[in-house]
């Protein structure tokens, strides 16, 4: 039975990075479509307005609390997780246990040409990793389904879907009848960017004091709207907490 902390509706398992990354790699290799979301405060506030978005995420298998946000709200809510479990961390954990085991990934989103370099950068990165298959993010909606068979004909059991939330965790809840062959779906928003080059990951020491937000900010003032949103979700959590809502 999973384990939650209820943060404006949101059910976020109190997990550790290393649980995550055993029950992603039971999923992986065990038949039947799961899938794990990776909520900050942004996603959660999102959800907060948008019962549907809401309603997906608590449809998944694990969510897990991306964002030292998500930590401090689940701490005012006196429900503690153990830690922050970031989304592109877990992800490189399975890549890294897939490689050795023969599972392939499937690479969905970013711009044409992003998934081809980060697939690129990947075998190199995790040597035998299986690559089934890349798709860029730029399509129709009538084009989804063509997509989603191609993504459930690859052979892949674990897709990396990065699209952007919440339009990514609404993919694949529209399309998980269309993903029988695959075990392990995941919304891991940027990951590909990452990957390929496009964009760089804070350094070491910004993740481990829990300020990666900053060093984004530093590198990207632009973004202040999105982290202007922190007070927000943290003074509507305050207030969750206060009612009761649940």
């Amino acid at each position: 039975m999973r384990n939650t902390v209820d943060i404006l509706g949101v059910k976020v398992d109190k997990i550790t990075a290393a649980y995550a990354l055993k029950k992603a790699e039971q999923m992986v290799r065990t038949p039947g479509t799961s899938v794990i979301f990776t909520p900050n405060p942004e996603i959660i506030m999102a959800a907060h307005e948008d019962a549907e978005f809401k309603k997906v995420l608590n449809s998944a298998d694990m969510c897990t609390p991306d964002g030292i946000g998500v930590v401090y709200a689940a701490k005012m809510l006196k429900t503690p997780v153990p830690e922050r479990v970031a989304g592109f961390d877990l992800t490189c954990g399975l890549l890294e246990s897939i490689r050795k085991t023969g599972e392939g990934v499937f690479l969905f989103g970013a711009k044409p040409g992003v998934a081809e370099t980060a697939a690129q950068k990947l075998r190199e990165k995790y040597v035998g990793l299986k690559i089934s298959g890349v798709q860029h993010g730029y399509f129709s909606d009538s084009e989804s389904a063509d997509i989603a068979d191609k993504i459930n004909a690859s052979g892949a059991k674990l897709l990396l879907v990065c699209l952007g939330a919440p339009k990514q965790e609404k993919w694949i809840s529209d399309n998980m009848g269309r993903l029988s062959n695959v075990n392990l779906c995941m919304g891991v928003g940027g990951a590909l960017d990452v990957f390929a080059g496009v964009v760089k990951r804070a350094p070491d020491i910004f993740i481990k004091l829990n300020l990666e937000w900053f060093y984004r900010f530093c590198k990207n003032p632009s973004r202040l709207g999105r982290f202007a949103a922190l007070p927000k979700f943290i003074l509507t959590v305050k207030g969750y907490e206060k009612r009761g809502d649940k």
